[in-house]
């Protein structure tokens, strides 16, 4: 078959970016707010995670951190073992994910189909399931020869990832026309790559990090989270002296709501993270008039089928009924503990 003339990718992880920029013109009711979506559940892996996931492995690649033969063990709650498993499958690398039992377990059938070998940690070490698969993690370093650890969690290719794209195919879309940044923080490298970019750029955007009820991120106090991928419960290394404009926490059911009004008023799917990201921009609605607002979503509803979108699971693990959710979603007042853009917190864990 002839391809002269046919243009592109060559392979699958050079269709890792460029991901769609929506506007929505639906979620909220403040039509004075223009607010634009980043999709990156569009990726090949399915989430935004597949960008640093490629940066990672091709920067190991190139300084011979990793050779023939070299198994990658990482921790994850599902995304990055997702674009990890992705990337060292097209590369020919073994690769271990540890996970515990939070993780999506459509995420974990994924990582298998794409040859991942699942390690879970079934307990909390020091209360944190995040200090338990760090602990896996360095004792399979040990067992393993030779081996190497991405390190999401301190790892500046991950941060970078975001910087040469995400911020930069929206600032690009935008030509640097927009007023905040919204991302759900879990290691903190999206929303590090964005801020950086942004700031060497002299943009006006104010970069707001939405974080979880019950994260040790921002100074938080651990608690019981059921969202995978938002908040964490121990501060990782690229979190440590972060400073961003805004800091907003949701809870797990601010998560489930923004979801399930993003079904009902845009016709799109999205996860957990997003749904807290998105419910946090509806809250602020009111004082966000005249503002353009970006919101960057992490990964798709179709992985959270079993949860967000669940109602046994929602009243399992959060005590609200179905016809309260759908009350919230029509807009009945459900205040957040800090849901207001006067505030400016510098991360400082």
């Amino acid at each position: 078959m002839a391809t002269s003339g046919v243009t592109g990718c060559d392979g699958i992880l050079e269709a890792i970016g460029e991901t769609p920029l929506v506007r929505l013109r639906r979620f909220l009711d403040v039509p004075e707010v223009a607010l634009f979506a980043k999709l990156e559940a569009c990726n090949p892996g399915g989430s935004a995670k597949d960008r640093p996931a490629r940066q990672m492995i091709e920067h190991a690649l190139d300084c011979g951190e990793i050779e023939e033969g070299t198994t990658v063990i990482e921790s994850s709650s599902g995304n990055m073992g997702i674009g990890l498993a992705q990337a060292c499958r097209y590369y020919g690398l073994p690769f271990i994910c540890v996970v515990d039992p939070n993780a999506q377990p459509q995420n974990i059938q994924i990582m298998k189909a794409l040859g991942a070998q699942i390690e879970m940690v079934q307990k909390p070490l020091d209360g944190s399931y995040l200090s338990a698969r760090w602990h896996r993690v360095r004792e399979l370093l040990r067992k393993i020869k030779p081996s190497f650890w991405p390190n999401q969690y301190a790892n500046q290719q991950n941060p970078l990832a975001h910087q040469l794209g995400t911020i930069r195919e929206i600032d690009h879309a935008l030509s640097g026309d927009f007023d905040y940044l919204f991302v759900a923080t879990s290691s903190t490298g999206t929303i590090q790559g964005c801020r950086d970019y942004l700031r060497q750029r002299g943009r006006r955007a104010k970069v707001v990090a939405v974080d979880a009820v019950g994260s040790m991120l921002f100074g938080g106090t651990a608690g019981t989270r059921k969202i995978p991928g938002l908040g964490a419960g121990r501060v990782p290394q690229l979190a440590v002296g972060q400073e961003f404009d805004l800091v907003q926490r949701v809870r797990d059911i601010d998560c489930v709501i923004g979801c399930r009004r993003m079904a009902a008023r845009e016709a799109i799917l999205v996860g957990g993270s997003a749904g807290g990201v998105l419910q946090t921009i509806h809250t602020l609605s009111s004082q966000l008039a005249g503002k353009t607002c970006v919101a960057i979503l992490h990964d798709s509803g179709t992985r959270y089928l079993d949860t967000v979108f669940s109602d046994e699971w929602v009243i399992r693990e959060t005590g609200y009924l179905p016809q309260e959710i759908q009350e919230y979603m029509n807009d009945r007042p459900l205040s957040l503990s800090n849901a207001t853009l006067s505030q400016e917190v510098a991360a400082s864990p």
